[in-house]
């Protein structure tokens, strides 16, 4: 069977569940929180693919990258258990990025990220992500970089969208220009 769509049933389950118990915020940072795991710490694939290791062993590291420095909830627990004893653990990052995209969709979240040469005051920042809840109807996640290169101005990115207004890329269009 595909792994995508045997993902997507373990997030929609996982999903129909958290909602029933009103623990879907909950499970959704946590979800995202495995996810991140994953792309931080490319060992953690490595050792949870390992058939050496004991589903105890397992459970105890995803419960700590699901929770961090705080205590996993008891549905995300049990969601852990039953992906071992299922022996889907090799997928489970995959499951923990589709509940995340189904949570999104459910609650109309989209994901923004504001790209600057310099800091921005908070006040700035709210004002960009006011502007895009504006436009994308719904909750935005906005997430701030710095990035030098840009020289100044902003690269503004949401759902499928983008707006560079930065001057690196003013510049580069107008060496486009002068080479034609």
């Amino acid at each position: 069977m595909d792994i995508g769509v045997i993902s997507v049933r373990y997030a929609r389950a996982l999903l129909k569940s958290a909602l029933e118990a009103k623990l879907e915020d909950t499970v959704y940072g946590e979800m995202q929180l495995l996810a991140k795991s994953y792309v931080e710490v490319p060992q953690l694939r490595q050792t949870i693919d390992n058939p050496m290791l004991s589903k105890e062993t397992k459970q105890s590291l995803l419960t700590t990258a699901i929770s961090g420095a705080k205590t996993a909830s008891k549905l995300s627990q049990s969601f852990v258990a039953l992906v071992l004893k299922e022996d889907r653990e090799n997928i489970i990052q995959f499951m923990a990025n589709s509940y995340v995209t189904l949570y999104r969709k459910q609650k109309n979240v989209i994901s923004g990220k504001l790209i600057t040469a310099v800091a921005v005051s908070p006040d700035m920042e709210q004002k960009m992500r006011r502007m895009v809840e504006s436009h994308a109807q719904g909750t935005v996640e906005f997430e701030s970089e710095v990035n030098p290169d840009i020289i100044g101005g902003f690269i503004l990115e949401y759902d499928t969208y983008r707006m560079d207004a930065s001057v690196k890329s003013k510049l580069n269009n107008i060496l486009q220009t002068l080479k034609k």
